[in-house]
């Protein structure tokens, strides 16, 4: 098939373009002219054209001949800054241009969204998993609420003009080696959080974060060559047409397993802290993308700690880099 990325530099983007190869399609990727990031895809057999999702002509000549468009780009909390007319311009206008081109096609097409569109932090954490259709959709701040937005354009093409739409929901998604930096395990980077203070000697620790219960916190990532399984999943599959599919890691983890297991590998001492704030505290329930897209998710906190590390060493772990 002949597929088209837009988003191609990102950590989901290449890494999806590199197992579309694999796999005999051939590749197109839209690329805004000013993206740094294109060295990386130096070593993949695809074509790259320039442009904006926000110019109508480009993402038409981008889509042109395509069988398949997985919509990846986007303004995202990560990147920028991006004011909000940048998330109205990219996120709601680009949509919109990429629905119009797929349209013309006709394209299937595969949106990407985010579980920061649900409401999944209540003060008591989240009583049970989270699935497609039983937690509410709250999107706070334009990153969000432009992907909420999306995700009802995408779906309100398939009702009008039956054009073959799936909506992926990403939840959080770590690239290589990005695991061993991740903020909430560190007390130098959290040690402004309520009750954490007393805790912070000018030494670095990690720290196994506890609600103010002691509970250990919880939360459902995922590693970036599940995210592209599961992307993967979708294409041409009739199954998966109009339908929002939450993907994830294997399983959720938590702080007091999690943290324990860094700290050996990375020889930092750990510590238990309570916090009265929200706190992390969910999981979601994958039934769907295992029914749907035979998502078989196998990268769980240890693989990617264990995996991190191999990468910074250097070693082959068969990702494309993040940057």
């Amino acid at each position: 098939m002949d597929i088209l990325i837009t988003g191609i530099t990102g950590r989901i983007g290449a890494n999806l373009a590199a197992k579309l190869l694999d796999q005999g399609h051939e590749v197109r990727g839209l690329v805004w002219p000013q993206d740094p990031r294109t060295e990386k895809l130096e070593s993949l057999d695809l074509e790259l054209v320039d442009g904006s999702l926000t110019n109508q002509e480009d993402v038409e000549r981008a889509a042109q001949d395509m069988d398949c468009i997985y919509h990846l780009g986007a303004a995202f909390q990560g990147g920028g800054p991006f004011t909000e007319n940048d998330y109205f311009e990219i996120n709601m206008r680009g949509t919109f241009n990429i629905l119009e081109a797929a349209r013309k096609g006709p394209s299937q097409l595969i949106f990407a969204s985010t579980d920061a569109v649900l409401e999944k932090y209540l003060s008591g954490g989240m009583p049970a998993p989270l699935t497609e259709d039983t937690v509410q959709r709250n999107p706070r701040g334009w990153y969000a609420l432009s992907k909420a937005a999306g995700e009802e354009m995408c779906l309100g093409y398939w009702r009008t003009y039956h054009l073959p739409v799936s909506v992926l929901r990403f939840c959080l998604v770590v690239g290589a080696g990005e695991i061993l930096d991740f903020p909430q395990f560190y007390l130098s980077k959290i040690k402004d959080k309520p009750g954490l203070a007393g805790h912070w000697e000018g030494e670095e620790r990690l720290v196994v974060l506890q609600d103010a219960n002691g509970r250990p916190y919880k939360k459902h990532i995922a590693e970036v060559r599940d995210i592209v399984s599961g992307c993967a999943g979708v294409l041409d599959n009739p199954e998966a047409v109009g339908k929002t599919v939450q993907l994830g890691g294997p399983r959720p983890f938590t702080w007091d397993e999690a943290v324990p297991y860094l700290s050996e590998k990375l020889d930092i001492p750990w510590i238990e802290a309570r916090s009265p704030e929200i706190p992390t505290f969910y999981e979601f329930d994958l039934s769907l993308a295992r029914d749907v897209l035979n998502f078989q998710p196998r990268y769980d906190i240890f693989r990617m700690i264990d995996d991190a590390l191999s990468y910074r060493k250097g070693r082959d772990i068969g990702i494309l880099p993040t940057d």
